[in-house]
């Protein structure tokens, strides 16, 4: 698993949480993100490139084409180890 910082990093792309936020949706193309986000398939590939080699999504081959999902596993793991970071209590402050 990455260093916190490192997740940071690749989850400051405002386009690769677009793509994750996608994603939730289920397995999905490029050229399907790409039309979603407009922009175009190669930014798609080049960000689905990191998500990937982060762990962050799968990729599928099926005949011609290729899905990515969601490592939903590697997410939960990004959502504890955020939920760590903020354990300021500010949710439970009023007006929150």
């Amino acid at each position: 698993m990455l260093a916190t910082g490192e997740l940071f990093k690749i989850l400051a792309g405002d386009k690769r949480i677009e793509i994750i936020e996608q994603l939730k949706k289920g397995s999905l193309t490029v050229n399907v993100l790409a039309q979603a986000l407009g922009i175009s398939q190669s930014a798609v590939s080049q960000h689905l490139r990191i998500l990937k080699s982060a762990g962050l999504v799968n990729k599928e081959r099926q005949g011609y084409f290729t899905r990515y999902s969601i490592n939903k596993a590697a997410m939960e793991k990004c959502r504890k180890r955020l939920n760590r970071v903020c354990s300021c209590g500010c949710l439970n402050e009023k007006g929150a």
